[in-house]
């Protein structure tokens, strides 16, 4: 989904920055992080464009067709959410969708100088690990 037609231009450049990145275009990435700028994830803590460029490359490199999808645009002064879907083929072919959101912390040109990505790392990866995956469907049914 693109950014609706009312978002600021660098909101509605960095939707389609995520919705069309390849490994070609992290070159660029420049133009929507800060040098300074902060990524996390519930894999990732890093500080500097060529970190969070690293994340990234090592996405393209670790998963075959990794591409974001973004659903939902929210953005207000400095801040923009992102809500989106992340999709990607694992080793074996099999398709996998992981949901998520990006809370971003704008500088005053527009671009990206903090970046988290909120999404259930528990329910979305680590439960569909064999012999993981059951230990922590039984651990969750036990919570509840």
């Amino acid at each position: 989904m693109p950014a609706p037609a009312t978002a600021a231009p660098h909101v509605q450049r960095i939707v389609r920055y995520f919705e069309t990145l390849t490994p070609a275009s992290l070159a660029s990435i420049g133009d929507v992080y800060t040098a300074d700028a902060h990524f996390s994830d519930p894999f990732n803590d890093v500080r500097g464009l060529d970190a969070v460029r690293h994340v990234y490359q090592r996405m393209f490199d670790t998963l075959a067709e990794p591409r974001f999808e973004v659903t939902e645009v929210l953005a207000a002064d400095t801040r923009c959410l992102l809500v989106w879907d992340f999709h990607f083929r694992r080793a074996n072919g099999e398709p996998w969708r992981i949901h998520g959101s990006s809370l971003m912390h704008l500088a005053a040109d527009g671009r990206i100088r903090a970046h988290r990505d909120y999404w259930d790392a528990a329910s979305q990866v680590y439960e569909r690990v064999p012999v993981l995956g059951g230990l922590l469907r039984l651990l969750k049914r036990r919570l509840a």
